[in-house]
């Protein structure tokens, strides 16, 4: 592995309307423990903010991270727009029996019953529901021979996305 790359994720972070939700999805229903809660103040932007920060961890030491803040006006100068689109998400890589687990308590929990389903893409199956934030959440789980069909992927990715953007936009996923 060269040391001129990163060498893994270690955070992404999104705003939360309510910490004690997002803690409750992500801890209780998901499985991610906080391993860190920030309770901070700092000049952002040009005032200073009153925010707190928390971290669910990941098993290789990355982390899921989510701010709320003190001050109304502040919640409100930063939260983006939220509406859920397919297009913008966060997944998480998982085990067949983790995902399996992650769906029954999701299903147990009630947790938006008509905004969780799944989605086989043949390369891998995705497990999809939203979570308190409105953020579109993922679980992949690898299909059967993802090492050899990463392995293929990687072959071809430059001259596919040059194919595809000169207008070919044939599809090379055959493994539906």
């Amino acid at each position: 592995m060269s040391t001129t790359t990163p060498l893994r994720l270690h955070h992404t972070a999104y705003l939360s309307k309510d910490l004690e939700a997002t803690r409750a999805f992500y801890e209780d229903l998901v499985g991610l423990p906080l391993v860190a809660t920030w309770s901070e103040a700092d000049e952002l932007f040009g005032a200073v903010r009153v925010y707190c920060h928390c971290f669910f961890g990941m098993p290789d030491g990355s982390a899921l991270a989510f701010f709320q803040f003190a001050n109304k006006s502040d919640q409100d100068q930063f939260d983006p727009d939220l509406t859920p689109s397919p297009f913008r998400h966060i997944a998480l890589n998982v085990t067949k029996e983790t995902q399996d687990s992650i769906f029954e308590r999701l299903q147990k929990a009630n947790w938006k019953p008509e905004g969780t389903y799944v989605l086989e893409h043949g390369y891998c199956r995705s497990l999809y529901t939203e979570d308190p934030n409105g953020m579109l959440l993922e679980f992949t789980c690898d299909a059967p021979g993802a090492d050899k069909i990463n392995a293929d992927r990687r072959k071809d990715a430059h001259a596919t996305l040059k194919r595809w953007l000169a207008g070919d936009h044939t599809s090379n996923n055959t493994y539906r």
